[in-house]
Formats: structure tokens, C-alpha cells, sequence
């Protein structure tokens, strides 16, 4: 359902869910302190974004960002770029109040149709190898490992190259 705004409501992925209702909307300018907070929140401090990456990353030709709220507040966000038929996940952030309860999910899956409408085929990203919830997550939404870059993250860190091909 949307609402004048153009605002997208979203109600949970499945009854397994609790009754949390999630409104998906296009970042804002007035948004960025708040994604930068969450992101600070997310990721520790060697991994999570610094304000200027944060701004050029939202600043990418093709980047698309993806804001989830609930209860008049921001719950997280999803960050991508595309040129032609090639998409990146640059970062999806969920704050930890809100996940398990759909928030992720449904931001990737939106994304995802707005990718595939902009003529996206595959999407990739990156996620270390040593966060298994987040390996867990991808792999649940159809993404695959296709390899291991050595040293990717601060501190000598790898991460699992990923990728998944839209319909």
C-alpha cells in the first residue's frame, strides 16, 4: 500500500513475524545524521562508515538509498549503486531493536525491484566471513559466495565476495 507520498507500508513478511508494520521510503537529505547514527550503531567503529564515506557513497552515480521506519522512527536503511546491468550493496543497516522482525528483508527485497526495474541482472556485495548472521542472511535471501577477498575490512579482516541474479 502507499500512501500519497509515494511512501511504501509494509506489514510483516510472515506471521512468524510480531505485528510490527514498517513504512520503506527514498532518503531525504535531513535524513543523514540519523543514517550515519545508526550506522555508527550497527558496525564497530574500525568497519562502520565515516560521515564523508557515508556521503559519497549516497553521492554514487546510480546509488539508491532505501529508508525503513516504524513508529515514526528510523529503523534502518539500505544503500545501493548500479551502472547498467550491475548492482553493488554498498551497506543495510538494521538497528538492533528492529531486527528479526522484517526490517532487512523487506528493504532488500524492495531494492531489489527497484534494481530490476533499472535493468539490473546481478547484484554483489561483500560481508565478512566471520559474522554469521549476516552470511546467514544473504544466504537466505539467494545470495552466494563466489569468493574470499583477503584483507578486505580494518585490521586484516576477510570478507565473502557475494552475488545473487535478479529475475
Amino acid at each position: 500500500m502507499q500512501d500519497d507520498e509515494g511512501s511504501l507500508f509494509i506489514l510483516p513478511l510472515s506471521p512468524s513475524h510480531d505485528s510490527m508494520i514498517f513504512k520503506l521510503r527514498s532518503y531525504k537529505p535531513e535524513d543523514f545524521e540519523t543514517l550515519y547514527e545508526i550506522d555508527q550503531a550497527c558496525y564497530e567503529p574500525a568497519i562502520a562508515y565515516s560521515r564523508r564515506e557515508l556521503r559519497n557513497y549516497l553521492r554514487f552515480p546510480g546509488a539508491n538509498c532505501l529508508v525503513a521506519e516504524a513508529g515514526g522512527e528510523t529503523a534502518g536503511f539500505i544503500i545501493t549503486a548500479h551502472a547498467r546491468e550491475w548492482g553493488y550493496i554498498i551497506t543495510i543497516d538494521v538497528l538492533e531493536s528492529y531486527r528479526r522482525h522484517g526490517a532487512g528483508s523487506l528493504l532488500l527485497a524492495e531494492i531489489e525491484r527497484k534494481l530490476a526495474a533499472s535493468g539490473v541482472r546481478e547484484v554483489s556485495l561483500e560481508t565478512a566471513t566471520d559474522n554469521g548472521s549476516a552470511i546467514a542472511f544473504w544466504r537466505k535471501h539467494g545470495y552466494r559466495k563466489r569468493g574470499v577477498k583477503r584483507g578486505y575490512y580494518p585490521g586484516g579482516r576477510d570478507a565473502f565476495s557475494m552475488g545473487k541474479l535478479l529475475a
